[in-house]
């Protein structure tokens, strides 16, 4: 059976399932276009206010088809670097998505897996899911933004072991260290990110929304800058429709509602 994304609606979350039997959910064109695609139809979409990133068959994801690769060395290197080019598009549709995305992780996130894993919001993991990042094993060096996240989201020294040896981290560790949001028994990875992107959704998604864009504002942005576009963000979420609603909800102890 050929690679394919499973996309599905869970209320008001859209989740992206990869599937690829056989090669451990391995990422390829076949799953990038699907993805691009869904991530159009979220932008356009007011109704879903959370995505969900997993994988089929107790697997997230093991990165790139090592078959693909070694074909590719025999054809010009701008084939794989148009390859690169469409995965690190997925990246930027991950980490520019107007709604949180969350990643549900079982069994291995490896290589470009892992990357598209850490691009997400929030990630939760199965018990015993393992991350790994072992392009040096195979005489590579990272992609998807890898490098970026893990240098970013760890300490120097962890970091350098993630890339440099390539072994596998336990998501036990990782959630130490903070990269990993919630840790879940086997096998409910979904269900608990489900669940966590049920209480996102329930919130005013103008508020999610700018403060994503913070957020990523916030990475190198000089605080002077900072402070200016909180002062923006801050008085847009007043006047809208959201913050009405929600000052309300709270003050006349009741659920808030937003369209």
């Amino acid at each position: 059976m050929a690679a394919q994304l499973f996309v599905e609606r869970r209320d008001a979350t859209l989740v992206l399932t990869f599937s690829n039997p056989g090669f451990r959910n391995a990422l390829g064109p076949e799953i990038y276009e699907p993805m691009l695609a869904a991530f159009d139809d979220v932008a356009n979409d007011a109704t879903i206010r959370a995505v969900v990133l997993t994988g089929a068959d107790g697997m997230f994801c093991a990165g790139g088809n090592l078959n693909r690769l070694l074909d590719n060395r025999g054809k010009p290197p701008q084939v794989q670097a148009d390859s690169i080019d469409a995965l690190h598009e997925l990246t930027r549709a991950i980490v520019t998505c107007r709604r949180p995305v969350l990643a549900a992780v079982e069994g291995f996130a490896a290589g470009a897996g892992m990357s598209l894993a850490l691009a997400c919001d929030l990630v939760t993991a199965g018990a015993s899911a393992k991350f790994v990042m072992a392009y040096v094993k195979v005489g590579l060096s990272p992609d998807g933004g890898g490098s970026w996240f893990v240098t970013r989201g760890l300490p120097k020294q962890t970091a350098a072991e993630l890339l440099l040896e390539g072994g596998a981290m336990e998501a036990s560790r990782l959630h130490a260290l903070g990269v990993v949001n919630t840790i879940a028994d086997d096998g409910r990875a979904l269900d608990a990110a489900l669940e966590h992107a049920a209480r996102i959704a329930a919130l005013s998604p103008h508020a999610v929304e700018r403060i994503k864009q913070l957020m990523a504002g916030a990475v190198g942005s000089p605080l002077e800058d900072h402070l200016l576009a909180e002062r923006e963000s801050f008085v847009t979420c007043l006047h809208h429709r959201d913050g009405g609603e929600a000052i309300g909800a709270f003050l006349e102890k009741r659920p808030a509602r937003f369209d």
